[in-house]
């Protein structure tokens, strides 16, 4: 909070809103070039409706003449590095993680969740009217939008929205209630506790510019409804979320959690996140016998950074590697839920409930792929997937915030840990129940 002279607390004042679009400058270059790229996902979805759905708000008159491989563009490391294994352009057209090329049909349907939506509607609606009309125009996209995709974990990244740091008090109440409508109390924490880690740490090596609580943005994508999809994204280092509604249904990936240190004293308390996707991998390599840990342990050493699908990898092709759920006895299924648990647990009760039940579902046909230690305090890194789960564990060596906690460069450490949800098969985004949305509805004929 600022003060002025007289030592009394003044309401925080937007920034420049000239400065947040030069900001942003980069990011719509990007979203200009993926439209150039062309639209075949268009043959996919099939339908007047469908194609509407392709038309973006903000890039009706993007120049076709556009470099597919612009300067400067995000290389889209997994989990935000500098590049990886199941890369894909941005300038691709989605289709979703898959095992070879092809989507499993009829994983996802339209139907009645009972998940109820009404409180997040509400908190939405409140929030983009306590915005500017300037504000709101910068932040609110089309359901269909690109903006959905153009998401990182990464400190430097350019976003599109409104950050933190341009809301008043009043404006990030607003946007602190939309949060908690949508999350669990453990995932309003642990967003919380991410920030407060950035800023701590960023005052620790003397660089609050790039690494600080304030530079998170805030995204909607179409206008919050009961019977029309609609969703939001909050983005920023180390933490990601994407939120589709349609109805009464969620879809709450992908999602990004990490930190760098994942434990800090902050005003003499330690703050801890990260904590629980850790300790629940850990538990369930565990109980594994040997026999089962020689299938699903590739290597007994960890790299720099595992992850496969993290920002800029909605399209990566991964076999099934690894132990096979159908191997495992009625514990290890528990202790294997419980990672997922982990991150579903972020989301309200009733909609977490929903996803893992369908994670449930196909238990026996989700496989386990890890590498590192088992011990207490080792690095690993651990995959989970499945027809409608994808969920990664990556600790990763220490980065730009290793001065915060003494990390030893190329040494990785449950100190600096990336993790990520997703769903396969073409949901992430909710975007195969937004297809099958303008396929079906009658007023999208």
């Amino acid at each position: 909070m600022t003060e002025l002279d007289t030592g009394e607390p003044t309401a925080r004042e937007p920034q420049s809103e000239a400065g947040r679009r030069a900001h942003a400058s980069r990011r719509n270059f990007m979203r200009k070039v993926f439209f150039a790229s062309g639209a075949t996902a268009v043959a996919t979805m099939g339908g007047a409706g469908a194609w509407a759905a392709l038309a973006d708000d903000t890039t009706g008159t993007a120049d076709a003449t556009a470099s597919a491989s612009p300067s400067g563009a995000p290389s889209g490391g997994p989990g935000g590095g500098t590049g990886g294994p199941g890369n894909q352009s941005i300038t691709e057209d989605f289709f979703g993680l898959t095992t070879d090329g092809k989507r499993i049909d009829d994983l996802f349907t339209i139907h009645s969740t009972k998940v109820a939506t009404a409180a997040v509607i509400s908190a939405a609606n409140a929030f983009l009217a306590g915005l500017t009309d300037t504000q709101k125009s910068s932040t609110q996209f089309t359901v269909h939008s690109t903006e959905w995709r153009l998401w990182s974990n990464i400190d430097s990244y350019e976003r599109q929205g409104v950050s933190l740091a341009d809301l008043t008090d009043d404006q990030q109440a607003l946007g602190t209630a939309l949060l908690k409508a949508a999350l669990s109390a453990d995932g309003l924490e642990t967003t919380e506790k991410i920030r407060k880690i950035n800023q701590a740490a960023g005052e620790a090596i003397g660089n609050t510019t790039a690494f600080n609580e304030d530079a998170y943005y805030w995204t909607v994508m179409g206008t919050p409804s009961a019977t029309e999809p609609w969703g939001f994204q909050f983005d920023g280092h180390h933490l990601v979320v994407n939120y589709f509604v349609l109805g009464d249904q969620v879809v709450m990936s992908p999602c990004f959690w990490g930190s760098e240190p994942t434990s800090m004293e902050i005003d003499g308390e330690t703050v801890t996140v990260c904590h629980e996707e850790v300790v629940a991998s850990l538990a369930f390599v565990n109980s594994l016998t040997e026999a089962q840990q020689k299938v699903a342990i590739e290597s007994s050493t960890k790299s720099n950074e595992s992850m496969k699908a993290g920002a800029f990898s909605d399209n990566t092709v991964q076999a099934y590697t690894g132990l096979r759920g159908n191997a495992l006895s009625g514990a290890q299924r528990t202790k294997l839920l419980g990672i997922a648990q982990a991150f579903v647990g972020r989301a309200k009760a009733d909609a977490a409930k929903v996803t893992l039940a369908e994670i449930r579902k196909h238990l026996s046909d989700t496989y386990v792929t890890w590498a590192g230690g088992t011990g207490d305090d080792d690095a690993f890194y651990v995959r989970v997937h499945s027809p409608v789960v994808w969920i990664e564990v990556d600790c990763q060596a220490p980065g730009p915030l290793r001065g915060a906690y003494g990390g030893t460069e190329g040494t990785p450490t449950q100190m600096h840990v990336h993790s990520v949800i997703r769903t396969p098969n073409g949901n992430d985004y909710g975007k195969e129940l937004l297809r099958q949305h303008y396929l079906t509805s009658p007023h999208h004929q």
